[in-house]
């Protein structure tokens, strides 16, 4: 064999490796595609309403509230190549991503998974305690341990699934007022809980203790998450999606189906963004291709977090409207501005 034909074997040979190692050898990256959309107001492929409302009067809806989601290729245990990366980093409706910010190390998809529906299930109560907060309609907020910091105060009184009823006899509303509480004693103060288990009020006391992870603030060492009671049953159904970012947009649908001031006007509206409870819009991931997703789906006006309104810049789809809200109660207001022909503010 000639110098000349072994030089090129030899460069064919390697060409033939370095893409046999492009294809076959995953790259830690996440590639975000649009999701499909799902109506609040309507039903879902079986037939069955998105939003069932009962023990309270419901009314028509016209027009479209619909949430939008983020579908991925990656993760975790998957083969994502350098070639198929490349691919969707040309393509404007898809992004990569480290697969850090999708899956924390250590973590697998099925955990990650899990996560993402008990953060579905977790938003469609804070949505719906956003709706009535905002329609003024009276609930229960009880404050929950989920569970304890080893070796501090709590964890040798509190359990997992104690409701804190009180502090030194005053009520505890929420999370907020349970801290308000804690921190108004100096560290070393023994505060006296009401607490309900398993059906019984205990009252139990507690140090209270200044460790180096609260930065000098007194605490009694405990997680707890907020839990409602509301006076009907609110039921969202949407199969398999998950995570938090949905919450906007099932709290505009309640409130479209508990009154009659027809938020939509008739119009496809569509939308995301993170709720808490007291109505205050937040921040998500994805947001580009959940505009694309909305305008695909026929969507003219869609409602973004104002925290990302700088990552709207430059990516909004021709025929998309993009309004910045908030709060619940000034969606609910922008979309009725919409309907009557005024103006809003937009990203």
């Amino acid at each position: 064999m000639s110098r000349r034909s072994l030089t090129l074997s030899i460069a064919g040979l390697a060409t033939l490796v370095a893409i046999a190692v492009a294809v076959l050898v995953p790259v830690p990256y996440v590639i975000l595609r649009p999701g499909p959309t799902l109506n609040t107001l309507g039903k879902d492929s079986s037939g069955k309403p998105l939003i069932t409302i009962v023990g309270h009067p419901t009314y028509p809806t016209t027009g479209n509230l619909n949430l939008t989601t983020v579908s991925y290729q990656g993760g975790p245990g998957a083969n994502l190549n350098v070639f198929e990366a490349l691919r969707a980093w040309l393509d404007p409706a898809e992004a990569v991503v480290p697969e850090s910010e999708l899956f924390p190390p250590g973590q697998t998809a099925e955990q990650t998974q899990q996560q993402d529906t008990a953060q579905m299930a977790s938003s469609q109560q804070t949505a719906t305690a956003a709706a009535l907060t905002t329609l003024h309609i009276p609930f229960q907020t009880q404050v929950v341990v989920v569970q304890t910091v080893p070796d501090t105060p709590a964890s040798t009184v509190l359990k997992p699934g104690d409701v804190i009823l009180a502090v030194d006899g005053k009520p505890v509303t929420g999370q907020a007022e349970l801290s308000v509480l804690i921190t108004a004693h100096p560290p070393g103060s023994v505060l006296q809980l009401t607490v309900l288990r398993a059906g019984k009020t205990l009252h139990l006391q507690v140090k209270t203790v200044a460790t180096k992870d609260s930065g000098g603030t007194p605490v009694i060492g405990v997680e707890v998450q907020e839990r409602y009671k509301f006076p009907f049953i609110v039921h969202i159904s949407v199969g398999d999606i998950g995570g938090p970012s949905a919450g906007m947009m099932f709290a505009l649908g309640i409130i479209d189906k508990l009154t009659l001031v027809n938020l939509t006007g008739g119009k496809f509206i569509a939308g995301t963004g993170e709720i808490t409870a007291a109505g205050l819009v937040q921040p998500i991931g994805g947001i580009q291709q959940k505009m694309v997703a909305a305008r695909d789906a026929g969507a003219t006006v869609f409602l973004a977090p104002a925290g990302n309104c700088a990552d709207t810049a430059g990516a909004v789809p021709s025929g998309l409207r993009v309004v910045k809200v908030s709060t619940l109660p000034q969606a609910v207001s922008d979309l009725q501005a919409i309907k009557a022909g005024k103006p809003v503010p937009s990203c």
